[in-house]
C-alpha cells in the first residue's frame, strides 16, 4: 500500500491494492522504457507479472496499471487465444475503468478527455494524440517538445537517438528527414523529440 500511494492517486489506491491481492499481481515498478509505460505477463508457474514505468505522473500511471490488469482478467474471462488488445480486452478495459472516471480522483480540465478515450481505449494511451498532451501536463517539467510544436525544417533528436528534420505534416502525422541515412519516416504528432538549437 505505501508503494502505492507514492505513485496513484490518492482514493484508487485501496481499490488497486484489492484488485493486486484478488488476482496474485507481483508489481514491479521499473526505470524508463522507451517502448513501453508497463507490461503483463504470466510465467511459466502461472504466477502474475506486471512491470510499471516510474517515471509516470499518477494518473497515466493508474491507466497504465489498469490497462495491464485488463489484459490479466481478459486472458482469464475469455482465454489466451483472442487478440491482445482485441474488442475483449476493449470491454475488460473500459469496464475496469469506470470506477475510477471521477471529478474527485481526475482534476477538471483531464478528466472529461480520458472519458472520452475511453468510448474505444487504443492499445497505447500515446497513440490518442489528445489524451497524451492532456497527460503530459502532470507530468515533471521537461527538456522535450511534441513534434507538432515545432516549426517546419526544424532538426530534433528523437528517443532512439537520431537525428531528424521536421519535414510537412500528412494527414496526421509528420513526415521527417532521418538525416544520417537520408531516410524518410513519419511521426506521431504528440511524438516527444529534443529540438536542436539552431547552432548545434
Amino acid at each position: 500500500m505505501d508503494l502505492l500511494e507514492k505513485y496513484l492517486p490518492k482514493l484508487t489506491v485501496a481499490p488497486i491494492h484489492a484488485l493486486l491481492k484478488e488476482f496474485k499481481v507481483q508489481l514491479k515498478i521499473v526505470h524508463e522504457r522507451k517502448t513501453r509505460h508497463g507490461d503483463y505477463r504470466r510465467d511459466p508457474s502461472g504466477l502474475h507479472h506486471i512491470t510499471i514505468n516510474s517515471n509516470l505522473n499518477k494518473y497515466r500511471f493508474l491507466i497504465t496499471l489498469v490497462h495491464e490488469l485488463a489484459h490479466l482478467v481478459a486472458f482469464q474471462k475469455y482465454g489466451r487465444h483472442i487478440q491482445p488488445h482485441g474488442v475483449e480486452w476493449k470491454h475488460t478495459f473500459q469496464k475496469m475503468m469506470i470506477p475510477f472516471l471521477r471529478p474527485d480522483i481526475y482534476p477538471s480540465d483531464l478528466l472529461p478527455v480520458v472519458v472520452k478515450h475511453f468510448k474505444n481505449p487504443r492499445a497505447s494511451s500515446d497513440t490518442d494524440a489528445l489524451m497524451s498532451i492532456a497527460l503530459r501536463r502532470y507530468d515533471p517539467e521537461t527538456d522535450k517538445n511534441y513534434i507538432f510544436e515545432l516549426p517546419y525544417g526544424s532538426r530534433f533528436v528523437a528517443s532512439n537517438g537520431k537525428l531528424y528534420q521536421l519535414g510537412k505534416r500528412l494527414r496526421k502525422r509528420y513526415e521527417c528527414l532521418e538525416l544520417d541515412s537520408g531516410k524518410m519516416y513519419v511521426f506521431q504528432p504528440n511524438a516527444q523529440v529534443t529540438l536542436m538549437k539552431t547552432n548545434e
